[in-house]
């Protein structure tokens, strides 16, 4: 049975829930669409006009049947049973190796409900579940351009911490900046 948390959010609650793989379709959507949004302009526009809403629930779909049993996926649902986010966590890599701490891999909210605490909703069950867990912090990667995003984990209490990379796609550089939350033990 997947564990259910309603969470106050503006405009009414939203449920956190454990992933399912029939969640898989609609968590593509999501993603893509929070691609689109997000990375419009960061990102060559072709590239994210090819994106396959399809091809992403079947990687996600591979995904989900072989993730390690640390990697968390988690949806929060409306009322209704709408899947409006999703959110993936474990623990963090740094490269071949790991550390103690978690990572925040992925949070999205369907970008027609941005501001809507979907999204905070989502972070917090993954910072709650984190703490449990007994890590000592959470570690996310932020595209450098996307002060919405930055915004959205500064408020969370979320800090960048100096780490930069960078990841290509379709020739264009494209910089992240690391964040880093302690979580409280």
């Amino acid at each position: 049975m997947s564990e259910q948390t309603p969470i106050p959010a503006p405009g009414g609650a939203v449920r956190v829930r454990e992933m399912e793989p029939g969640d898989c379709d609609r968590v593509s959507a999501i993603r893509i669409g929070g691609w689109r949004h997000a990375y419009r302009g960061l990102m060559p526009q072709p590239y994210l006009d090819g994106l396959s809403v399809a091809e992403d629930a079947e990687r996600r779909r591979e995904f989900f049947v072989r993730a390690p049993a640390e990697v968390v996926n988690l949806v929060a649902e409306d009322a209704a049973g709408t899947v409006l986010g999703w959110a993936c966590h474990g623990p963090y890599r740094d490269g071949a190796s790991r550390t103690a701490d978690a990572e925040l891999y992925a949070v999205y909210a369907d970008a027609g409900r941005l501001g809507g605490g979907i999204g905070r909703a989502l972070l917090g069950e993954s910072v709650r579940r984190c703490t449990a867990a007994g890590y000592p912090r959470m570690l996310l990667w932020v595209v450098a351009g996307n002060a919405r995003a930055r915004r959205f984990y500064e408020r969370a209490g979320f800090r960048a911490d100096g780490a930069e990379e960078s990841f290509e796609v379709d020739g264009t550089r494209v910089p992240e900046m690391r964040y880093v939350r302690a979580l409280a033990g």
